[in-house]
C-alpha cells in the first residue's frame, strides 16, 4: 500500500435492522427570511445570536453545509441518508423553530412549517416521518396544532426547549400536555441555547452550544418538568430527550438523593412531593436517544439505567452527518435483539411508525 494515499474510511453495510434516525432537522427556506428580521432588530436574544445568527452568516464549510442541507427535503437528504445507511428520518423543525418569534407570528408560521414538513412525508412515506412543531407562546394554540398535525399524518411533537426563557413546567403550558397525551404524541424536548439570563458565563468561553450549554439548559428543562410533577397529572404522557438524556440518567443517583432531601426540608416552596423518584419518570415517560453520542459504553450504560426498550438512534442530521459513526454503532457488542431495538423497534413504537 502506498503510505502517502490515505486509508479509505469504512461506510455502513447492509444490517438485519432498519436504521431510524430520530433527531433530524429541517427548516423552510422562509423561516431564514423571518430570522433575518429579527437579528436585524433592537438587541436580539444573544444565544440566538451565537446560534442562527453565526449560520446564517458565517462563510465556513461546516456552516454553508447545514444551510443547504436543513432547507432540502428531497433528492439531497434522501442521497445523504442513502450514503449513510439510513432507511427513515423523523424529521423536525431546526431550533429554536418558531420560539424565537412574537406570538402571533409563531402560530401563523408553525402551521406553514408543519404543512411543508407533512407534504415531504406525503412524498416519502417510508423513508421520512415527522414531528409537529408549535407556539407554546399561546398554548391554545399549540394544543390545536397538535390536534391539526395528527391529521396531517405528523405523529410526535417538537418544542425547543425554553420559549423567551419560559419553561413547560409552568403550569400555564400544561395544555399543550393534555393535548399531547390525549392524541398519544410524544414531546422531544430538542436544545435551545440558553436564554439570556443563563447564557453568559458560558458564551464568553463558546461553550454555550452543542459542546455543553445545550445538554445544561434542556437538561435542567426535563428537571423542571419532572419535580413539577407534569407526569403526575399527566401520566400517559411520553417525553423524548437527546444526547444521552441530557446527562440525566449519569445523575439519576444524586438526582434521586438530592430531590427527596429537599422536599424533606421544606427548602423551597416551588420543590413539592412527587410520587415517585425523579429517576422513575424517566424509566416510565421517557424516551432517550443518542443523538450526537456515538460512544457505547454511555449508551450501554442508559439502557440498563432506564431500559432497553427506551433508548434508541439518532443521527443530529445536518449539525452532526457522520458515516463512521453509523459504523461504530452497527459495531457495537451487544445483542441483535437489543441492536435492533436501538436502530429500529423502540422508534417505531415512539413514534408510531407502522
Amino acid at each position: 500500500m502506498d503510505h502517502n494515499q490515505t486509508a479509505a474510511k469504512p461506510v455502513p453495510g447492509k444490517v438485519e435492522y432498519k436504521r431510524i434516525a430520530t433527531e433530524e432537522a429541517f427548516c423552510p427556506k422562509e423561516m431564514f427570511d423571518i430570522y433575518r428580521k429579527i437579528l436585524a432588530g433592537p438587541d436580539p436574544d444573544p444565544g440566538f445570536v451565537s446560534l442562527m445568527g453565526f449560520y446564517m452568516s458565517s462563510p465556513s464549510e461546516r456552516a454553508r453545509h447545514i444551510m443547504n442541507c436543513l432547507t432540502d427535503l428531497g433528492d439531497q437528504r434522501l442521497a445523504h441518508m442513502d450514503e449513510a445507511g439510513i432507511d427513515r428520518q423523523v424529521i423536525a423543525l431546526t431550533s429554536p423553530g418558531v420560539q424565537i418569534m412574537d406570538p402571533e407570528t409563531a402560530v401563523s408560521f408553525a402551521r406553514i412549517a408543519n404543512d411543508e414538513l407533512a407534504e415531504a412525508v406525503r412524498k416519502h412515506p417510508t423513508r421520512f416521518s415527522g414531528m409537529i412543531a408549535v407556539a407554546p407562546q399561546n398554548p391554545a394554540e399549540a394544543a390545536k396544532e397538535i390536534e391539526r398535525g395528527v391529521g396531517l399524518g405528523l405523529t410526535s411533537v417538537i418544542i425547543n426547549s425554553h420559549t423567551h426563557g419560559e419553561y413547560l413546567s409552568d403550569p400555564k403550558f400544561w395544555e399543550i400536555f393534555e393535548a399531547a397525551e390525549a392524541n398519544n404524541t410524544p414531546i422531544y424536548l430538542h436544545p435551545n441555547t440558553p436564554p439570556r439570563e443563563m447564557i453568559k458565563p458560558l458564551l464568553e468561553v463558546g461553550l454555550d452550544g452543542a459542546i455543553f450549554g445545550f445538554g445544561v439548559e434542556t437538561g435542567m428543562h426535563a428537571l423542571r418538568i419532572i419535580t413539577a410533577g407534569v407526569f403526575d397529572r399527566f401520566p400517559k404522557l411520553q417525553m423524548i430527550i437527546g444526547h444521552m438524556g441530557e446527562a440525566l440518567p449519569f445523575w439519576s443517583y444524586r438526582l434521586d438523593y438530592m430531590h427527596r432531601a429537599t422536599v424533606v426540608s421544606k427548602r423551597y416552596e416551588s420543590m413539592k412531593p412527587i410520587k415517585k423518584k425523579p429517576s422513575d419518570y424517566l424509566r416510565e415517560n421517557f424516551y432517550i436517544t443518542n443523538s450526537g453520542v456515538a460512544h457505547e459504553p454511555a449508551i450501554k450504560y442508559t439502557q440498563e439505567m432506564v431500559g432497553v426498550d427506551r433508548v434508541m438512534y439518532a443521527m443530529d442530521y445536518p449539525y452532526q452527518h457522520s458515516l463512521e459513526e453509523v459504523v461504530t454503532l452497527d459495531n457495537m457488542n451487544m445483542d441483535a435483539d437489543k441492536k435492533k431495538a436501538f436502530f429500529q423497534t423502540n422508534a417505531e413504537k415512539a413514534f408510531n411508525i407502522k
